[in-house]
């Protein structure tokens, strides 16, 4: 996996790609954002990028990078002096994946790229859909044959809860209200309240095993599956 480092302190970017290197990982270093966004961006797994550089800040590539299709998809982990909450809620709603505050810590760094690293991969390769079919990790649901096999084994279920189950596996990380759940999964001519959609939820967890904790309820918003 190929890793970008962006900090205009050279002791930061060598010690960073000495640490990573390390742990097996490609890295290149560029000590500016001018310098890094002349890189062909889009061959890079992740990014570490400061916040506070010369002209052009790591907030400022960081929205250059999310508006481009080319490079929106690679995950971005802040590299900052400031921890104000501001400065936290700003790089998370620009679409950073993570922040790590200076003075950097070698440890806390090679766990939060991992960790990082863990997610968006798993988020790019499941759930996946292919030939009718919707894997995620040990679930596998048959489209056509209305099936589902959980950790090898096949289960019962109802029409209710094979719709439900089948549409969180397509639409992973994404908050529906009960309103959308009823519009999305029930029949069109059958009128039920908010209630039915909870008592189908709480089936559905308990049939899924181990996999039921990531539907996550939302309050105020609804339900979703969280990968």
């Amino acid at each position: 996996m190929k890793i970008l480092v962006v900090d205009d302190e050279q002791d930061i970017c060598e010690i960073l790609q000495y640490n990573l290197e390390n742990e097996g990982f490609e890295v290149v270093t560029a000590y500016s954002a001018e310098e890094a966004l002349e890189l062909s961006l889009q061959d890079f797994t992740l990014i570490l990028l400061d916040v506070m550089m010369g002209e052009m800040s790591g907030f400022q590539m960081a929205r250059r990078l999310k508006n481009n299709p080319a490079t929106a998809q690679i995950p971005i982990i802040f590299i900052t002096a400031l921890d104000s909450e501001d400065n936290l809620v700003k790089g998370l709603n620009i679409g950073a994946d993570d922040y790590i505050a200076k003075p950097l810590g070698m440890k806390e760094v090679k766990a939060r790229v991992k960790a990082v690293l863990r997610r968006t991969q798993s988020q790019q390769n499941g759930p996946t859909a292919v030939d009718n079919h919707i894997a995620y990790e040990g679930i596998m649901v048959d489209l056509n044959a209305k099936s589902v096999v959980c950790d090898g084994k096949e289960l019962e279920f109802t029409k209710l809860e094979f719709e439900l189950l089948s549409f969180f596996l397509q639409h992973p990380n994404t908050v529906f209200s009960r309103e959308d759940l009823l519009k999305y999964c029930w029949p069109n001519d059958v009128l039920v309240g908010d209630r039915t959609v909870d008592v189908n939820i709480t089936r559905l967890r308990k049939k899924i095993g181990h996999y039921g904790k990531q539907i996550k309820t939302r309050v105020g918003y609804g339900y979703c599956f969280e990968k």
